[in-house]
């Protein structure tokens, strides 16, 4: 098993996965930063590197493309370059399902959500067996938890991601190779802004909220001690089992955005 390990962060230029990578860099992982805007990725590869002294790779692809993960798996084997973490998280708010008359938009939201992470653990996770090391964080919601009227894509894709941690972590139990399905509830990061629900944002008590450190910090926690599904912030942890209930779950119909 090699000493020095590389970690590679989807939807790394902003948010979630830029914290990813900045706490990954601090346990002295070198990064592999995958998103589509370069010179974000640019700017966070010198801070990681220039302050904690690890390797960055930057690599840019549109993961809602169908041949993305696969052109991705192969530039690293071209820079032979070996991966021992992976964290899914990129991911955007998408199209309401029956508002949106665009079937093509519809398939780059499952690409981009689902099927690219289903992907790329089946691109990396062998070779993560036969090191008998890896960790994986998908980064799921709290939304797929629960019912919600947030356009039908987005819990959706998020309840998939959580099926599938689930049974891979099963799968790969003894392996050495840990799958995490982190489930955030609402979180500060520019997710929001960029979806166009800034309002609805606003119009949400404080504390309903957590900050991208906790979440980050929470998932990074639990795929160490092996735990296919992890709610970050203790409010979701608290009314997680009143959602997954048989007898409460039927109360519970979330307003989306």
């Amino acid at each position: 098993m090699r000493e020095k390990k590389t970690a590679l962060v989807t939807g790394a230029s902003a948010g979630l996965g830029a914290e990813f990578a900045r706490q990954l860099a601090a346990k002295g992982y070198d990064l592999v930063l995958v998103a589509r805007r370069r010179d974000r990725l640019e700017i966070l590869a010198r801070e990681l590197s220039d302050h904690y002294k690890v390797q960055c790779w930057i690599e840019t692809f549109d993961l809602s493309d169908p041949v993305a993960p696969q052109a991705l798996f192969s530039a690293l084997q071209a820079r032979d370059l070996a991966v021992d973490y992976l964290v899914n998280n990129a991911g955007i708010a998408g199209p309401d399902l029956l508002d949106e008359p665009d079937w093509k938009k519809h398939q780059a939201f499952y690409q981009l959500m689902m099927t690219s992470v289903a992907h790329l653990c089946h691109l990396f996770i062998p070779t993560m067996q036969e090191c008998g090391f890896g960790r994986i964080i998908n980064v799921a919601s709290v939304a797929g938890r629960i019912p919600r009227a947030d356009g039908c894509n987005y819990s959706s894709s998020k309840a998939y991601v959580v099926a599938l941690s689930e049974s891979l972590a099963v799968t790969l139990s003894g392996s050495g190779v840990h799958v995490t399905a982190l489930c955030p509830g609402f979180t500060h990061t520019e997710f929001h802004e960029s979806a166009g629900m800034i309002e609805m944002k606003n119009s949400l008590p404080r504390w309903l909220w957590y900050s991208a450190e906790t979440v980050v910090a929470d998932g990074l926690r639990a795929v160490e001690k092996a735990k296919p599904v992890y709610i970050s912030g203790r409010i979701y942890r608290w009314v997680d089992p009143l959602f997954q209930s048989v007898w409460t779950r039927r109360l519970f119909k979330a307003p989306g955005r």
